[in-house]
């Protein structure tokens, strides 16, 4: 599997966060550069963060900020170093939000040629830096694919044929995750391909069981007070597809335009609260290790060397 530092066996991963932020800039494609944000200060800020959840037990962490929404790899390698976590990031476009993050040529240019650009990034690395992602991120609005996306998830298709990079996708709701797996099934791809990201807020749990069913990884994100009953619910709900669940915070956020990055939201949440309330729910050891420590490791390792 590849991190912002190069090739790390899957073994030595431990318990991972599969979706979080370090730094995210919501001023749109258009506008979107490194120059509005001081890398420096965006690491002086995050840094005690991913410090504070290494001393929990993590080891590992997937950040999902992708490209022309303030995805920076240098920061994160750097962030890295410091904090001794394995830290991954991504290709991709993010087709989300109403296409305001997808760049002015991906409307123009083929899901080929996407998936060209994307390739080329995993296979020579990331604006010159050398980092090569280890996921795709993309993203789709919720109900019906729209043009736009349905080329992404096209393009995201033909990159993991080449790479076997799993494909991550913000998705809307469950008609959107539907729509994901019939454009991967056109493309001849396993639905084991697919990350349905942030499938607790599609509420119908029967797309759930069928898109695990199917082979999908089903992930729940946004773990936090709030929302601590109903994930614990959703996990109880489909321990029968444990290997196929993904369990995260989507926290983090250190937002460019806002003074000293806004409020961070910290990644610890998922060790002090979320785990014990497993445990409390019936879940064993084991079955949090499968969580936590197995299912990222499966995740992250190229789908032709491990489905």
């Amino acid at each position: 599997m590849l991190t912002v530092r190069g090739p790390v066996d899957p073994a030595e991963l431990g318990t991972t966060l599969v979706h979080e932020h370090v730094l995210v800039d919501f001023v749109g494609a258009d506008k979107v550069s490194r120059q509005r944000y001081d890398a420096d200060e965006a690491f002086r800020a995050v840094l005690p963060h991913l410090l504070a959840v290494k001393e929990r037990g993590a080891r590992g962490l997937v950040e999902c900020t992708p490209a022309w929404l303030g995805r920076d790899p240098a920061l994160l390698r750097r962030l890295s170093e410091a904090s001794g976590l394995h830290i991954v990031t991504n290709t991709g476009y993010y087709g989300a939000a109403q296409d305001k993050y997808i760049p002015a040529h991906a409307f123009d240019e083929s899901a080929e040629r996407l998936a060209e650009r994307w390739t080329a990034e995993w296979r020579d690395g990331i604006d010159g830096t050398g980092i090569r992602p280890g996921f795709i991120k993309t993203g789709v609005d919720p109900g019906p694919l729209s043009p736009v996306d349905r080329k992404l998830i096209v393009a995201a298709a033909l990159c993991h044929r080449q790479t076997g990079l799993r494909i991550h996708c913000h998705t809307g709701d469950g008609r959107a995750a539907m729509d994901v797996l019939a454009v991967l099934g056109e493309q001849r791809m396993p639905a084991s391909a697919y990350v349905w990201v942030h499938a607790q807020n599609e509420k119908d749990r029967a797309l759930h069981l069928r898109a695990a069913a199917a082979g999908a990884w089903i992930e729940l994100d946004g773990v936090a007070e709030e929302s601590l009953d109903a994930h614990v619910a959703a996990v109880v709900d489909l321990k029968g597809h444990l290997k196929r669940l993904l369990v995260s915070q989507d926290a983090g956020w250190y937002r460019v335009g806002e003074p000293a990055g806004g409020r961070f939201r910290p990644y610890t949440f998922l060790f002090d609260r979320f785990v014990p309330a497993l445990r409390r729910a019936g879940l064993r050891d084991a079955d949090v290790r499968t969580l936590l420590v197995d299912n990222p490791a499966r995740l992250l390792v190229p789908a032709r060397a491990h489905a």
